[in-house]
Formats: structure tokens, C-alpha cells, sequence
């Protein structure tokens, strides 16, 4: 299961990387192929418009590797390995999918916050965004951080491990071993204390993902924790 999602990973960042330092490259006209030592420098601004372009792209060519994949083994059933399809009915009463929804912010932004403090770190306080972001480049971002990522992880976790997994160790395994997986995506430069941040977030993904039988209410409750914290922890004051 780990090497599947390092497999997938990979090659969503290798042609990111590809696709970028070409497509910028020919954009500003320089030779792609240039060696290190003869190619221009290209300034702080250029580089963080790169890196921004390479998350993106990576999100969106995850999301078509993982969709591909599952088409290629089960042209006729990759809809339903996914949780895509609409054949099985709602497992849970839109009613008290909702109140998740509405009530899940404030435990999730209680949690990360209070996991920052208790390890040191900085990611839950004085967060502000660059002076120099436009506001294409801010409205970019959001897009980024609460639709191509929720979309992308969870059609890799809850869509494609999830269902090896539950194959082979039945739903709460697959609950276990597709939280750990994300948990552990996110280790950073701050240790443990951002995966153990998002423990919570990725149990209650994974319980979505078997409740339902549906991949949709996981990327709206990713998508909507993403926009919940940051609108916390950006507020002015």
C-alpha cells in the first residue's frame, strides 16, 4: 500500500517538475536544456511562481493517474473502485452529513491549534501570506489548497488504497492504514506534530469513505477543513 502511493507520488512529481521547468522555461525563453552553470537566474519571484505551478500540477496529474489506473484495470467498474459511481445508495442521511460539515471546523481547528502549541510549532499561529501574492495569486492558492488537493488525496487514499485495503483487511483496517498513510505524507519539518495534527481529519475521512460508500462527502470535508483553518489562522487579529 505505501509503495502504491509512493509509486503514484513520484510520478506525479517527476511530470510536474518536467512539465514546469519546460513550460516556464520556453515561456521565458530559455533553453529547457541549458546546463546548470549557463542557465539565467531567474529571481526569488520566478522561483516561487515555479514551485506554486509544481504543487498544482502535481494535485492534477495525481488525480489523473490514480482515475487512469483504475480505468485500466476495470474499464466497466473503476467508477465503483473509486466510490464514484451513484448505483449504491447514500449510507448516511444527508441531514447528519451536514452537521458534520458545520460542526467538524471547530473541532479540527481546536485540534491543529492545540497540537501546535503543544509541540512548539509554528504552523498553528502568525501565519500571514506573502506582501507580494496578487490576488490571482492568493485566489489561486485557495483553489489549490480546497479543491485540487482534496480531489487528488482522496481519490489516491479513499478512493484507490482504500479499496485494496479493505480487500485485504476489511473496513477498519482500511480506516487504519489510509489515515496512518496521510498522517505521515504530511511529516515536515516539524516532526510529528503535523501528522499527529491531522490524525483526527484523516480518521474521519477514512469513516466517511465506508459510511457513505461515496468519495464525494471525504473531499468536501477535506476541502472544507482546509478553508476553515486558514481563514482561522490568517484573521486579522
Amino acid at each position: 500500500m505505501v509503495a502504491l502511493v509512493v509509486v503514484y507520488l513520484g510520478a506525479a512529481s517527476l511530470l510536474s517538475l518536467a512539465a514546469v521547468r519546460v513550460g516556464f522555461d520556453l515561456w521565458n525563453g530559455i533553453d529547457p536544456f541549458l546546463p546548470p552553470e549557463r542557465r539565467p537566474f531567474l529571481g526569488a519571484v520566478e522561483l516561487a511562481h515555479r514551485a506554486f505551478a509544481v504543487d498544482a500540477l502535481r494535485q492534477i496529474f495525481l488525480a489523473l493517474l490514480v482515475i487512469g489506473g483504475a480505468w485500466w484495470r476495470d474499464r466497466a467498474g473503476w467508477r465503483r473502485r473509486l466510490a464514484l459511481d451513484r448505483e449504491r445508495p447514500n449510507g448516511m442521511r444527508p441531514v447528519f452529513l451536514l452537521g458534520i460539515l458545520l460542526v467538524w471546523p471547530v473541532l479540527h481547528i481546536a485540534w491543529v491549534t492545540g497540537t501546535a502549541e503543544l509541540f512548539g510549532a509554528s504552523f498553528g499561529q502568525h501565519v500571514r501570506l506573502s506582501p507580494f501574492m496578487s490576488q490571482a495569486a492568493v485566489a489561486a492558492w485557495l483553489a489549490y489548497l480546497t479543491i485540487l488537493a482534496p480531489v487528488a488525496e482522496e481519490l489516491l487514499l479513499r478512493g484507490e488504497a482504500f479499496a485494496r485495503a479493505q480487500a485485504a483487511v476489511g473496513p477498519v483496517g482500511a480506516i487504519l492504514v489510509t489515515a496512518i498513510i496521510f498522517a505521515a505524507a504530511h511529516v515536515s519539518s516539524w516532526g510529528l506534530a503535523r501528522p499527529v495534527s491531522l490524525l483526527p481529519l484523516a480518521f474521519a475521512l477514512g469513516w466517511l469513505r465506508w459510511r457513505t460508500g461515496r468519495l464525494w462527502p471525504g473531499i468536501a470535508l477535506h476541502g472544507w477543513s482546509n478553508l476553515a483553518l486558514v481563514t482561522y489562522l490568517l484573521w486579522p487579529g
